[in-house]
């Protein structure tokens, strides 16, 4: 190893997950407890070797150990404190990283107050966030980079039986549920189950499913009932372990995870990732393959991250007309976009409404240089109002331009040209001259020239 790696915040976690005293961990690596401590208190780096018997004995991706760093790590860090409101206090490099090594906990704190400030800018907004359920299921599943190894093998190990006794998934998982279960699949129409798509009636021993589901809305919602009960150990094992102490908070990573290994049976991963880079991760062949929707494609797509057997690092987002995020898993990519809590009217996330269907494809470059190929589309959830509302959402997918090579999508696309310039929302945007802004930048005082017109009608103080 080039540089030394400290690592003991994200070695603490390891072990914590896993419930672990320091001797017990320490015996299971072949070390002394004495040196584990030295390790988690980062007065000792993590060797080269350790690193890949934390690996398998623990059976997790060696590279979360660097990406769990408190605050994303010194280059986050850094980030934050260019801000202006430090710029009086000259933090160089070698003090960052005492400060990390040294109090991790306060730099993950620090990270966190900032990114609620920046968030909303308004008093009280930490705590909101905090006393936010869905918040809180984000966070527990962002900790797993939505990949979760036990859902993904019990799936896979199950759509495998499924697929020996019959080539419907549907049928074969509403038949195992009858004879094994005592549960039967029954549609109901609409006029009956008017606000509904989906309920359990175990004194009918029935799971009732409204007409107006499509048939991959069907299998799914057959998949997410058998998951409640053949993964249910697995599901526990991992709700206990979020510690989540929001009730409302618990059950949303629960009916998360529940989705996952229903999506995960019927796009089992080693099928799936085989299919992904045969077709180049072509979106709507993915569909007819695996009889899923686009989202749920998407989804899917997020979560390819088993150890040795890696899918492209893709990221998602689901926004409705008013650019309000509902759904956001950065997965193993890291993407700023999926965090911002603003979108850029530059990125054609949102414009995939004016085409309702159609897929979206845009290189876009945000102002540190990172450079995304995304692709967006309309989905209309199952379901209809009395009222006859129905609800749209824009689901954009993106993964890395300097990966993008392999992607169907890319093959008309220069990848290295010409990009549109976009940021994460105005208020988090420093670019001049962008004649969409409607704000300036947070911390940035507005500049007024009468005598001058530039192409945004908004400059400010440093532009």
């Amino acid at each position: 190893m080039r540089e030394k790696l400290l690592a003991g915040h994200a070695v603490r976690r390891v072990r914590r997950r896993a419930g672990l005293t320091q001797a017990a961990m320490a015996e299971m690596l072949g070390i002394s407890p004495s040196y584990l401590n030295l390790i988690e208190r980062n007065q000792r780096p993590v060797s080269a070797t350790l690193l890949m018997r934390l690996a398998e004995t623990f059976d997790f991706d060696p590279r979360l150990l660097a990406a769990a760093e408190p605050g994303g790590g010194a280059d986050a860090i850094r980030r934050r404190l260019a801000d202006p409101m430090f710029a009086d206090l000259e933090i160089d490099r070698s003090e960052l990283a005492e400060w990390l090594a040294a109090a991790p906990g306060g730099a993950e704190a620090f990270a966190r107050a900032f990114d609620a400030s920046r968030s909303g800018g308004r008093a009280g907004f930490a705590q909101a966030a905090v006393d936010d359920p869905m918040a809180q299921a984000r966070e527990a599943i962002a900790r797993w980079r939505n990949h979760f190894p036990d859902l993904d093998g019990a799936a896979e190990t199950l759509a495998d039986e499924l697929r020996l006794g019959s080539g419907d998934l549907y049928g074969a998982i509403a038949e195992r549920l009858r004879v094994k279960y005592a549960l039967a699949i029954r549609i109901l129409p609409v006029d009956v189950m008017p606000d509904m798509l989906r309920r359990v009636d175990l004194h009918a021993r029935q799971l009732q499913l409204s007409e107006l589901l499509d048939p991959a809305s069907r299998t799914f919602a057959a998949a997410f009932e058998l998951a409640q009960i053949e993964a249910r150990a697995e599901i526990e094992a991992l709700a206990k372990g979020a510690e989540l102490a929001d009730r409302a908070a618990e059950r949303l990573f629960r009916r998360h995870l529940a989705g996952y290994f229903a999506a995960a049976v019927m796009m089992p991963y080693a099928r799936f990732l085989r299919a992904c880079e045969a077709t180049g991760y072509d979106v709507e062949l993915l569909q007819r393959r695996f009889g899923a929707g686009f989202e749920q494609v998407a989804h899917r797509l997020t979560t390819l991250q088993r150890v040795g057997a890696r899918g492209l690092p893709f990221f998602m987002l689901r926004v409705d007309r008013a650019g309000v995020a509902s759904k956001r898993y950065a997965g193993a990519s890291g993407a700023a976009l999926v965090d911002a809590d603003e979108r850029c009217p530059l990125w054609r996330l949102t414009h995939a409404f004016d085409r309702p269907g159609e897929l979206a494809v845009q290189l876009v470059e945000l102002e540190d240089g990172t450079r995304a190929l995304t692709m967006a589309r309309t989905v209309t959830p199952q379901g209809r109002s009395i009222g006859g509302v129905a609800a749209q959402f824009s689901v954009g997918m993106g993964v890395a331009a300097e990966l993008a090579g392999a992607l169907a999508a890319a093959r008309s696309i220069d990848l290295a040209g010409a990009a549109t310039p976009i940021g994460l929302g105005c208020r988090a945007c420093f670019r001049a001259d962008c004649p969409q802004r409607s704000a300036p930048p947070r911390g940035r005082a507005l500049t007024i020239n009468e005598r001058e017109r530039r192409v945004s009608a908004l400059t400010f103080a440093g532009d």
